[in-house]
This record gives structure tokens, sequence and C-alpha cells, in this order.
């Protein structure tokens, strides 16, 4: 989401990152740019104008600390207030050992139910006992979409009946309590398509009625400036304790997310990445912002890692590297979510890639698809494969002969590659880079 804003960024503190020196003209200049590329994102006007002038003041004339340069500081104080834009420190919703109702508010189409499934799907991987409230009586469908939700993690859903007065809701909810314990009840309010005074009293009502110990606006990326509108508006009305900033994954231009903590002094609690149930991350202002400056996040790599429960690979002898090892690093990776995303997270590989590098998934899941049509004995030992057998492969995996000759090809770099990387080992900085292989190769359906 934030890529455009943040290649303008780069490209801004870049150039005055290489300045061991730097005038005041030089620094209102970069800062003119970087207000301009904040206003381009959509940011919220007085949050671009505070911003930049926070940075300013701190910039001229500050004194460089340690090995840094004037330009180096600058990035330095760019990053720092960045993080303080987006919230300072990470924060979550409060959680005591029982009697937690959070109450999840927002306009349709935002995410709102959505985002309520992935909560409960968050909370019971934590060991957490879930009640979802379905009480959105006012979107066809939307109770039976929070039950289908529910099933899929593994939790009861109460679902709140047409005209149900918020008295009801909270007898019944009490009722459930007592013949299945729960620590944690997620309610799904109503929505409409714009804030209207109904939707507000019958909200205002039904938390009177439930005393929810959260209140969760749920705010869509996509809707910029107007989204900044609408968490003021609930804010007023039924005390906002933080928010979830949906669809980070899509190409909204991040000015609602940058200026959605400093507008309402909520703290962005989580950051929807994408539709699975998982697709729902802890939401963390320096990761984020080394994100959006191309310093990237491995922690948040590591985490991934740790998610998908990735088994360390056994250690082989330089060239051992066959097929079936292939195979498994590919579908453990895998498991970490689209490698393009992960590329990102590395440090500085945001700016490595050319513009508008993409990775082909589908060709990951073609090369997944050749070795599994391979026998043991093949993985093991590609130099078995002859015409024969290649023309078989091709076939069982709906490739042609030309396709298994690219991914042989590709393994035979890939060894090469390992065995120059193996005797370099312990020759110290002297030693010169291998040369990479050419890529994983175009192949056919």
């Amino acid at each position: 989401m934030f890529e455009s804003l943040g290649n303008k960024l780069q490209d801004i503190l870049d150039r005055v990152g290489k300045e061991r020196q730097l005038t005041e003209a030089q620094v209102r200049a970069a800062m003119r740019e970087i207000r301009m590329a904040l206003l381009e994102a959509d940011v919220n006007f007085g949050v671009a104008k505070d911003f930049v002038a926070t940075v300013s003041e701190k910039a001229v004339g500050q004194a460089v600390e340690g090995s840094l340069n004037a330009g180096q500081m600058v990035v330095k104080l760019v990053h720092d207030e960045l993080i303080q834009t987006l919230g300072g420190k990470a924060a979550q919703p409060e959680l005591k050992t029982e009697g937690n109702v959070w109450f999840m508010v927002g306009l349709q189409g935002a995410g709102k139910t959505t985002s309520t499934g992935k909560l409960a799907a968050h909370y019971k991987s934590k060991g957490r006992r879930v009640l979802l409230v379905a009480a959105d009586t006012q979107r066809p469908a939307a109770r039976d979409q929070l039950e289908i939700l529910a099933r899929q993690v593994g939790v009861p859903v109460l679902k709140v009946a047409d005209g149900e007065s918020p008295a009801e809701t909270r007898r019944r909810v009490d009722e459930h309590l007592k013949t299945d314990f729960r620590d944690l009840v997620i309610v799904d309010t109503a929505g409409r398509l714009q804030i209207d005074e109904a939707l507000m009293d019958q909200l205002a009502d039904l938390q009177t009625a439930m005393t929810p110990t959260e209140s969760l606006l749920v705010v869509d990326a996509m809707t910029g400036q107007e989204a900044l509108n609408v968490a003021q508006t609930f804010d007023q009305r039924v005390n906002l304790t933080g928010l979830i900033i949906t669809k980070m994954d899509g190409d909204a231009r991040g000015g609602a997310a940058l200026s959605a903590r400093s507008v309402t002094g909520k703290p962005i609690y989580f950051a929807g990445t994408s539709e699975k149930i998982s697709g729902l991350e802890p939401f963390y202002p320096d990761r984020v912002a080394g994100r959006i400056l191309g310093m990237g996040d491995v922690l948040g790599l590591i985490e991934r890692a740790q998610q998908a429960d990735l088994k360390a690979m056994d250690v082989k002898k330089p060239g051992e590297f066959d097929l079936e090892d292939l195979l498994t690093q590919l579908r453990q990776i895998r498991k970490m979510g689209p490698l393009g995303d992960l590329m990102k997270l590395i440090p500085g590989m945001s700016r490595a890639l050319p513009e508008g590098f993409n990775v082909d998934e589908k060709q990951i899941q073609r090369i997944d698809a050749m070795i599994s049509s391979m026998t043991l004995k093949e993985r093991r030992n590609p130099k078995i494969i002859d015409g024969r057998r290649r023309k078989r492969i091709a076939t069982g995996s709906g490739h042609t002969v030309q396709d298994i000759n690219k991914l042989l090809k590709m393994h035979e770099q890939m060894k090469d590659m390992m065995k120059m990387l193996g005797r370099m080992q312990g020759k110290g900085p002297g030693g010169k880079m291998p040369r990479l292989p050419s890529g994983p190769p175009n192949f056919r359906r």
C-alpha cells in the first residue's frame, strides 16, 4: 500500500543522505518535497504540515550524532517522526482474565465482519475462549457471514434477532456465558453506507447495554481522507479505544493509515494484510516506518517464519543440494506468504528490485508440479533423468520437455553457486562474489 509514497520518500532522502553538510535552504527544499509526497499519498493536510514542521525544526542546526553525516541525520529524523506519526510505541487491546467485551464498529464495506472473524482466530490461537455476537441486523446475510467465519475458526456465535432490544441481547449473552464460559466476547455491530443519526443512536444504545471494554473502529485504507471524518464521528459517539486498518495489501495511497492515529489520537491495533482468516497482523509503527523508507522488517520476516512453523533443513555438504531439497525449501517458504511480499521485508531489497518487479507465484507452482511428478530416486539424483524420463515428467506435470530442461539447468546453476559459496567459507573478505544464476526460468503452461 505504501509503495508509491515509500519510493518518493526514499528518492528524496537518498539525495539528502549523501550530503555531509546541509544548508537551511537544502533542508527547506527537501521538506517541501516530503510534504508534497505526503499530500499526494492522501495524508491529511494538517498531519503533513505538522510532520514537516517538526522535522525541519529538529534538522536545522541539529548536532550530528556519532558517525552520521548531516544528510544521514535528516534521514534518521524523518524515520523517527514517521514512527511517532504512526503511533510511537506499538499498542494492543487491553485483555483482562475475563469479562472482555469488544465492540466492532465501522461503515459497510470496511471489512468489519471479516475483521471480527480474524480477531477471533488471532486470539483463539493465543488460548482465549472467544464468543462472537452477530449484531449486524442491517446488512443482508451479515449474520450468516459471521456464522460461517465462526465455524471456520471453531468458535461459537450468538445471532441477534431482528428487532431484538440491546437489553435482550445482553441478557442472552450473559445466559450463554453461564453455561459456556468465554473470556472474550466480540460484538459485530451494524454498519451503514454512510454515517447517520439512526446508526449512531443504535450503536450508543447497544454500547450502553453491553458496556464494552474496547471499542474498535474498522477503517478501510481505500477510503482516504473520508476515513478520518468517519473516525472522528464514531469517536464522538461511541468513545473509540483503537483502530483496525483493513486492505493494507491493496493499492491505496496510504494516507488514511498515516493520518488516522494523528487525527483521532487512538492507536492502530491491527492491520488487515490479506483476505485469509490469518491475514491480520499487530500494527508496529516502527516496522511500518521501516518498510516505507525501504529499511525492511527483519522482525516481521522472523515472525512469519515462526508462524509458518518452518523446520530446519538438514545441513548437507556444498553441491549435495538435490531437487528434493529444492521442493522442500520452496514449500516451506511459501507458507510464509507471497514471495514478493517477503522480499520487501529484507532491508534494502525494495530499492534493489527494479520498478514494477513482481514475483510470479504461478512459476513457483509450476516448479512444484514438475518436481512432484518425479520419483524420489529422480529427485535425489537428477542425473538419471534421461530423455524418456523427461517426457514422462513433462506429461505428468502438464508441461513440455523444454520446461523440464530449464528446471534441471536452473538446479545445476544453484548447485554450482552453493559449491562456490562453500569454497569461499573461511577465505575472509578477499573472496570474490560468485555469479548468481539467471533466476527462475519462464516456464510455459
